[in-house]
């Protein structure tokens, strides 16, 4: 998830720059005060609560505030991310919100402070008071949010910058200047947010071509280590020579091939938003080496598919396959698929195991037209999601 605490003093400009954020990046927007507002308009529960501790003139309590957010969280699951505006407001929220990530299997990716100086702000929010009809903008009050905002809400950045992930943007300049800033400091920060899926199945089960459909609809990096492995090979290079005999066998090229062949990859698409892994892990030393590709770039496996589908209806696509264009050399003999049926079972089995284990695991019916087929794939990587983010 991609989650965005939006940061600054009245009149930084974060309502401006928080709709542009929301259109671009694809987030479910949270603000505390818009979101209590509509719960005491449609007088929900949370609503009447908080409207009566309002009229004694109370502040609406940490407690109530997290249900209304976890309410809103709950309802959009299937969005990117959060774009936090206005909370935390305070150090205790700051830990709030930590919990409330957490429970979500995720974390805030950055808290971007929009820095303006005082002066500037009293003379935007007075400007303001000329046409915004706000009871707030006036001097006095101006004053005494300022004032509140220093003593309560200032602390936070230190909470977020001993962790690492506060970002001062110059929020002086023009609504596109700014913007921009902010754009940049989310992509910089955005290469750790990786989605990874590994894609498995039995030889012939489609995981080429669902594969490479599930990419382009998910915005994911395919590597295929056959694909680049028969790319290598007609190159003539040495990684493609060295792997050539392994592959007429149909057999499992050495780890280190596959190795270099991935981290090439990776390497050239640092800007990606994670990968879908074809045919790797292909046995349970692979997966551990996989874990540790993943981990270099401050990243893991997300989710593992694998592609259901009987020995008898795997033979018959292959046996298709060898009569088209897209043939394989070991799809030619009744001998060399058998084999790789046989690998598939003795060693890529563990690795659903393993994967299992970690409870990331969804089996998908490979029965059926690529439509449906894709279709099941879709809803399975949507469930996933929203596994991952809820913990259930």
């Amino acid at each position: 998830m991609l989650n965005i605490a939006l940061f600054g003093p009245p009149g930084a400009g974060k309502g401006t720059q928080s709709k542009l954020l929301l259109e671009k990046f694809n987030l479910t927007y949270i603000s505390t005060g818009d979101m209590l507002r509509e719960e005491i308009a449609r007088e929900t529960p949370l609503g009447k609560e908080a409207r009566e501790i309002i009229d004694r003139g109370g502040l609406v309590p940490d407690e109530i505030i997290v249900q209304i957010i976890e309410k809103k969280v709950i309802m959009n699951l299937d969005s990117r991310g959060i774009l936090f505006d206005g909370f935390p407001r305070t150090v205790v929220q700051a830990y709030i919100l930590e919990g409330l990530l957490l429970k979500l299997n995720s974390s805030l990716t950055c808290m971007l402070s929009l820095e303006v100086p005082n002066d500037e702000l009293v003379t935007r929010m007075l400007e303001r008071s000329k046409t915004s009809g706000r009871a707030d903008d006036n001097l006095e009050v101006i004053k005494v949010r300022m004032q509140e905002y220093e003593n309560k809400t200032k602390p936070v950045i230190d909470f977020y910058r001993a962790k690492g992930n506060y970002y001062p943007i110059n929020g002086v300049g023009s609504v596109e200047e700014i913007f921009e800033q902010l754009c940049r400091t989310i992509d910089s920060t955005m290469k750790q947010d990786y989605f990874n899926v590994v894609l498995l199945g039995k030889p012939g089960s489609g995981k080429g071509t669902q594969g490479e459909i599930l990419a382009r609809n998910n915005d994911l990096v395919y590597i295929s280590t056959g694909k680049l492995l028969r790319k290598e090979i007609a190159a003539g290079t040495d990684l493609g020579m060295a792997a050539k005999p392994y592959l007429e066998r149909g057999e499992i090229a050495p780890d280190e091939i596959a190795i270099k062949l991935i981290e090439r990859q990776i390497e050239r698409n640092p800007s990606a938003s994670g990968f879908i892994f074809k045919g790797f892990p292909r046995t349970i030393v692979q997966a551990y080496i996989l874990d540790g590709l993943l981990r270099k770039i401050n990243s893991k496996v997300s989710l593992m598919l694998n592609l259901r589908l009987s020995t008898l209806d795997a033979m018959k696509r292959l046996n298709d396959r060898s009569k088209t264009e897209r043939k394989r050399v070991y799809d030619t003999s009744t001998e060399l698929i058998l084999n790789r049926l046989e690998e598939y079972e003795k060693k890529t089995k563990p690795v659903i195991e393993y994967y299992k284990k970690q409870s990331i695991f969804f089996e998908i019916d490979g029965a059926g037209t690529e439509d449906e087929v894709n279709s099941r794939l879709q809803e399975a990587i949507k469930k996933g999601v929203r596994q991952m983010r809820t913990g259930d």
